[in-house]
């Protein structure tokens, strides 16, 4: 069985050749995104593995499809990515990574917190170039502030336990309450009171219809002059534009990002000896109170590793005829 990766950096081959091969399969790692004109390096492989960035759409799933392949496998947890309802008239099955470190995504997101308050990435500048002076440096007490999470499936719930430990006041945002996140003394309450009563607003939610452009102008109007606002789970969860016009008018205090709506060609790649043609991002980049990193959250050894592991065990399944952890169109999941 020939197992074609897409979207691989060295640290995908050394998790993935760090575990035992599975039997009679070849590992093919290919750097390139998975695009229309790149789906020919899988010809013959009866597995694509893509990631987040990978085209997944219907025009390459049919060519993925005509050139012998049987299973895309998603190395993710989303799967917004791809055109489910072409999988299925393919007979593509698709499986996922359901979970692998919410401790990952949920540790990043109080690093953003931490660094915005703090103000450690102006500290450290200042610090490297001689000046230890303070001015502009002050924070806030993190203890009594109310945190509202949007989104409180494992992520969200292991970052409410963060939080919590910092003496926060949770709120939350979910359709299906999470009785561990309950148990935190957090109370969940409708969208746009969550938002007025919140010093920090997290989303930890999935992209869908539903929550396209979930932060807008509307919504930015209903937080709080000064908050924060961090984003660790996908970058359509925010309309960006929106979001510039909130920091340009200092109504929007904090903006961490690790996810960016247009991240798809930037993203994963070295590309600081060319300018940047986004102009959106650099408007962003030039603000003080401003700090993205490009989709990091999810990069530790422990994530790498069930990432790795999930997803041989999920190939190994539907080899075996017991396919497991599938996406399917009907329900979504």
């Amino acid at each position: 069985m020939r197992i074609v990766f897409f979207s691989t950096q060295v640290y995908d081959r050394e998790s993935f050749l760090a575990l035992p091969r599975l039997q009679n399969a070849e590992f093919i790692f290919q750097q390139p995104k998975l695009t229309l004109d790149t789906a020919v390096l899988a010809t013959g492989a009866e597995v694509v593995c893509a990631f987040i960035n990978d085209d997944l759409s219907a025009p390459v799933l049919e060519r993925l499809a005509a050139n012998g392949t049987k299973l895309i496998a998603l190395r993710s947890a989303g799967y917004n990515h791809i055109d489910l309802e072409a999988a299925q008239r393919l007979n593509l099955a698709v499986v996922r990574v359901p979970a692998y470190s919410p401790h990952a995504i949920a540790e990043h997101t109080v690093a953003l917190i931490l660094a915005l308050n703090r103000h450690l990435t102006r500290a450290y500048n200042r610090t490297r170039e001689g000046d230890f002076s303070l001015r502009g440096l002050t924070g806030f007490d993190l203890v009594h502030k109310t945190v509202g999470i949007i989104g409180t499936g494992q992520i969200g719930a292991a970052f409410a336990r963060i939080m919590a430990g910092f003496g926060c006041r949770i709120l939350a945002y979910d359709p299906y309450p999470n009785p561990e996140v309950i148990a935190l003394g957090a109370s969940y309450l409708e969208l746009d009171t969550l938002l007025a009563q919140s010093h920090i607003v997290s989303l930890h939610c999935p992209l869908s219809p539903a929550t396209h452009h979930l932060i807008n102008a509307g919504s930015l109007s209903r937080m709080q002059p000064g908050s924060m606002l961090i984003n660790t789970s996908r970058g359509a969860l925010v309309d960006t534009p929106a979001v510039i016009e909130a920091l340009k008018s200092g109504h929007l205090g904090y903006l961490g990002l690790d996810v960016y709506e247009e991240e798809a060609d930037l993203f994963f790649e070295d590309l600081s000896d060319f300018p940047l043609q986004d102009d959106v991002l650099a408007r962003l980049l030039t603000f003080p109170n401003v700090i993205i990193t490009a989709h990091q959250a999810f990069l530790t050894r422990e994530a790498l590793n069930a990432i790795a592991s999930t997803t041989l065990d999920n190939i190994s399944a539907w080899a075996a005829g017991h396919p497991q952890n599938l996406v399917r169109l009907e329900t979504g999941s």
